[in-house]
């Protein structure tokens, strides 16, 4: 698990995780799973690039202790400098890459698999809103992350989690999502089936929980809204129908013309 406060410890981590997946991703047996293992990806990238210009500012604001082997402070002071300076390049190239994944994901978004012949149809998740709040009303939470990190804020934010009236709801205002929707001011934590958003630059914190569908409750093919806006405009926009809502709902809104 992550630190949140050690970095030799979480750059292990994170290439432990990394090599993990290199491993889990020679063969997808599920090629459902593949959007959702590019959002992650995307996210991770936006991290890496946040990691890579702390890294480039760090080396610049420690130059005073910079010393090469024999003690010389100026040629220290150069080589810290021509280090910053080699990350915040990397920092750009991973921005270009961040633009490429980005651009797969959303042409991801819009492929339909479908089962191979003869497999019985499985359920699919979409992450569904559980709280949202702005200013005053999430000064709580995050003065609670500064203090005790993002996974305290995380487990405060499930207590507005109230199970099938909170999905309900979610699906019912079309705060579905296949991707948890964030910005680029926006810090990430996610915790088993739950994803904690949280920016202090705007003051707000959102929480989203992972929720399957059965086969059963799935839209048809004609019916769905397949994809996510894209990750560097996603906003809290409604959708008025997704593919992920289950089928006695949408017939619930289309009576009472709700729904499109």
């Amino acid at each position: 698990m992550p630190t949140f406060y050690d970095p030799g410890a979480d750059a292990g981590e994170a290439s432990e995780a990394l090599r993990g997946l290199a491993h889990a991703t020679r063969s997808f047996e599920n090629p459902q799973d593949l959007y959702s293992v590019l959002g992650d990806l995307l996210s991770g990238v936006r991290s890496l690039k946040q990691v890579l210009d702390q890294l480039a500012t760090a080396h610049v604001e420690n130059r005073p202790r910079a010393f090469d082997d024999h003690g010389d402070h100026a040629t220290g002071s150069k080589d810290a400098l021509s280090a910053a300076d080699e990350l915040h390049q990397a920092a750009t190239l991973i921005d270009q890459a961040e633009e490429r994944l980005d651009a797969a994901a959303a042409a991801a978004s819009r492929v339909a698999w479908h089962e191979a012949p003869g497999a019985d149809p499985q359920p699919v998740s979409r992450w569904i809103s559980v709280v949202f709040l702005q200013g005053q009303d999430a000064d709580e939470v995050l003065n609670m992350i500064d203090a005790d990190g993002a996974l305290a804020g995380l487990s405060h934010l499930k207590s507005w989690d109230f199970g099938d009236e909170t999905t309900s709801a979610a699906m019912e205002n079309g705060y579905v999502y296949d991707i948890p929707p964030s910005g680029p001011l926006e810090r990430e934590v996610r915790d088993g089936d739950y994803h904690l958003a949280y920016s202090h630059s705007f003051e707000q914190v959102a929480l989203y929980r992972l929720h399957g569908v059965a086969p059963a409750d799935q839209l048809p093919d004609g019916n769905r809204t397949l994809g996510a806006p894209s990750a560097s405009s996603r906003t809290r926009e409604q959708q008025r129908t997704s593919w992920f809502e289950p089928a006695s709902i949408t017939a619930i809104k289309q009576q009472r013309g709700l729904g499109l």
